[in-house]
């Protein structure tokens, strides 16, 4: 079937994209699912920085590639294999699927299944190779979602079905910046009651991980950004107090979210989490980046330092316990969208995206 996408040409053009254009919205032909594959025609899509950083090239990604991983959609056609999932029913997407059998898939979600990152990295579905093609010519998966398109076949390990009264740009949302930055808290800190908790960073993941902090009640929430207009929101939100890294001082929590993904805030994060604390990095930064640390006050201070990646979840298991907590009114997800977009100013977003001054802009494709 043709279909309209988002396509990366190359990595690494200059800002601003607006000017580079990195992304064509391109006709496409988009091959029919095979067995275990769902064909789901895409509602709402979100901007998020593991997408810029496919564009900037920090994240290297083969090309050309059809962007996208934080995504909602009604399923259109299903497949043996996947047929239990009904036509009609509206899936979230999730960017690491999991085979269920590598040693990864076995450790409830504190590590990345192994076949599904290798099938990440080659740009190909799980059952592998692509499904899309551009005059003959084929066209990668992003992260095995490729969401910036109006359709897209995915593997049935890539989707979590939710009830229709969870709208789409919701529902996008719960797939990547909820999932990721709730899961920061839920799967990996385990804070206590009395705990307070801090984020460093509040884009789309870490304004996520501050309203989940908020909806636990168990203590205190900072948040910390450079940016002015994210800091009221996040007072807004719930959180107890704000501050920019250089008003931050000696300030301390027991769990501390590093959601920026550079060095430079991973050791603010460190710096910040009291004796006793956990440090929880998220963020995804540079391969090349270095972080210093003092190995002594993790011994003497008795720390914990620990990666989440995806929140650490079990995406089946977690998108529907958010998704209550939304409907339930105690977790206001709405409130992570700055802007709505159309797919045709991708470029545009992008640009917004890397200024930081948006924390969730969602292509409204289904509008």
């Amino acid at each position: 079937m043709r279909i309209r996408g988002a396509v990366l040409e190359d990595l690494g053009r200059p800002r601003p994209y607006s000017q580079s254009r990195p992304l064509t919205v391109s006709e496409l032909d988009l091959a029919p699912p095979e067995p275990g594959e769902l064909l789901v025609r895409i509602e709402a899509a979100g901007l998020c920085h593991s997408d810029l950083s496919v564009v900037e090239g920090t994240r290297a990604r083969p090309v050309p590639m059809v962007l996208g991983h934080e995504a909602a959609g009604i399923v259109e056609q299903t497949t043996p294999g996947a047929d239990d999932i009904a036509i009609g029913t509206r899936v979230v997407m999730t960017f690491l699927p999991r085979c269920g059998d590598c040693p990864g898939c076995h450790q409830g979600g504190r590590m990345p299944c192994s076949r599904g990152s290798a099938a990440n990295d080659a740009g190909s579905l799980l059952a592998g190779g692509s499904r899309i093609t551009r005059d003959e010519v084929s066209v990668h998966h992003h992260l095995g979602v490729s969401g910036f398109a109006t359709h897209a076949v995915v593997d049935r390990r890539s989707v979590v079905p939710v009830d229709h009264d969870v709208p789409p740009e919701i529902a996008a949302v719960l797939g990547c910046a909820v999932l990721t930055g709730g899961g920061a808290l839920l799967n990996a800190a385990y804070p206590q009651e009395g705990n307070s908790t801090m984020v460093v960073g509040l884009g789309g993941v870490g304004m996520a991980a501050l309203l989940v902090a908020t909806s636990l009640k168990r203590g205190p929430v900072i948040g910390v950004d450079a940016v002015p207009e994210k800091l009221e929101t996040a007072r807004r939100l719930g959180a107890t107090d704000v501050y920019t890294p250089q008003s931050l001082g000696p300030r301390r929590a027991d769990v501390v979210i590093e959601a920026v993904g550079s060095a430079r805030a991973f050791e603010t994060a460190v710096a910040a989490t009291a004796p006793g604390g956990t440090t929880v990095a998220v963020g995804l930064p540079d391969p090349t980046a270095s972080a210093s640390i003092s190995p002594l006050r993790l011994v003497a201070e008795g720390r914990t330092i620990i990666g989440s990646y995806l929140g650490s979840a079990v995406p089946a298991r977690d998108i529907p316990r958010y998704a209550q907590l939304w409907r339930e009114g105690r977790l206001p997800v709405e409130e992570l969208i700055s802007s709505r977009i159309s797919l045709d100013d991708i470029n545009e977003g992008m640009d917004r995206l890397a200024a930081g001054h948006s924390i969730r802009q969602i292509i409204d494709i289904g509008g």
